[in-house]
């Protein structure tokens, strides 16, 4: 068996991506000469900040707010050039993929005014979300936010929320009709983290690293400018984004399958015994499968219906293959994986269990695809 046929991830002839090759190779070396490889919040902060003033803050926004204006396929070939440098996880991706396009949908003109920091990375935004008892049922969230003559008291508590110990700002989901049936009485609200009575709290990692935060919420007051969109109209303002969420999806895991391209290459499989090599097959053979699914949702990325179908299968696939990839990766670093040599690999391994819990569970997305995909009726409660 011979892993020939394999494709490495290489650079397009994409014009916008050749421009973005020249931009990351001055940013990358100035990166490496001043940080190393190191991945701490500055040493990011400072790339997506090199990035905004580049002007590649966030291409796939329209050219007006400050983007580039890109389509899903140009931006997805863009991502193939931050794949081929190594660069670091761009720590504004809540911002500029959710946030951000929300804000230029609901928002009034101050609150548009937000657009310009997030790009420039003087904002990082994080989602007030999930709870201690409702994490994937985001409908059941508990937060309580009491209207005022000029505002709103929030009582309440937030849990998994990503870079939440370095975000400069949260858009914040609460309830604040609670005899609303339970898709309404939501609002949005866009508050500073440094609010008198907002604390974060690290959620400590397997893996050692604490990349998600506690948000505890005492009375704290939020002005009635910080409302986005209409009151009680929270969960239409946040599904507003489901768009940009697919192409997140399906860039996400491009991203998944040319580093599954990288490993094929590598000189751990060709020397790998023909089990294991076996089990590289199949993570490839899959890699390619999500890839195509990838194609044909970006055939489909006009068309709601099929797009979004197309999306939960894509992610919930992405889910298992990063789980898969990862046990290869620990199995062919061998017991470097358990000993720090192979510090990569035993990363990738810990996290790579969080996949299927991140973004909707297992359960939840199987529940997703029988309902909506395949039209089986709702078991009876």
């Amino acid at each position: 068996m011979t892993m020939t046929t394999a494709t490495a991830p290489v650079a397009t002839t994409n014009p916008h991506a050749a421009e973005l090759r020249e931009v990351l190779a001055g940013i990358m070396s100035r990166r490496r000469a001043k940080w190393g490889e190191s991945t701490a919040w500055e040493a990011l902060a400072d790339f997506q900040r090199e990035l905004g003033a580049a002007g590649w803050g966030a291409p796939q926004w329209p050219v007006e707010i400050g983007g580039r204006g890109l389509g899903v396929i140009d931006t997805l070939a863009c991502d193939t050039e931050f794949a081929l440098v190594d660069a670091p996880r761009r720590v504004a991706v809540f911002g500029t993929n959710n946030v951000g396009p929300t804000i230029n949908t609901y928002g009034t003109a101050e609150q548009k005014l937000h657009l310009a920091a997030i790009l420039s990375g003087d904002e990082f935004w994080c989602q007030g979300f999930s709870e201690p008892d409702n994490g994937s049922d985001l409908a059941g969230l508990r937060c309580r936010a009491v209207i005022t003559d000029d505002g709103f008291v929030v009582n309440g508590q937030k849990v998994w929320t990503s870079i939440g110990l370095n975000a400069t700002h949260c858009m914040l989901l609460v309830r604040t009709n609670p005899d609303a049936p339970k898709h309404q009485g939501i609002s949005a609200l866009l508050v500073p983290m440094d609010t008198p009575g907002l604390t974060r709290r690290p959620i400590k990692q397997i893996n050692g690293d604490a990349e998600f935060a506690e948000l505890f919420l005492q009375d704290v007051f939020v002005p009635r400018t910080a409302l986005l969109g209409p009151l009680d109209e929270g969960w239409r303002v946040t599904t507003s984004t489901l768009g940009f969420e697919r192409a997140g999806v399906i860039s996400i895991a491009g991203k998944l399958v040319d580093e599954i391209m990288v490993m094929t290459h590598s000189a751990a499989v060709a020397a790998a015994s023909p089990s294991l090599r076996q089990q590289v097959v199949r993570t490839y053979t899959s890699a390619r499968i999500l890839q195509w699914m990838g194609n044909r949702a970006l055939a489909d990325i006009n068309d709601p219906v099929a797009a979004g179908a197309a999306s939960s299968l894509i992610k919930q696939t992405f889910s298992l293959l990063s789980q898969s990839f990862a046990e290869v990766s620990a199995d062919l670093a061998g017991i470097d994986c358990i000993a720090g040599l192979a510090p990569e690999a035993a990363h990738r391994l810990l996290t790579s269990r969080a996949s299927t819990i991140a973004g909707g569970t297992t359960e939840v997305m199987k529940n997703l695809l029988g309902e909506r995909n395949l039209g089986l009726p709702r078991e009876p409660r």
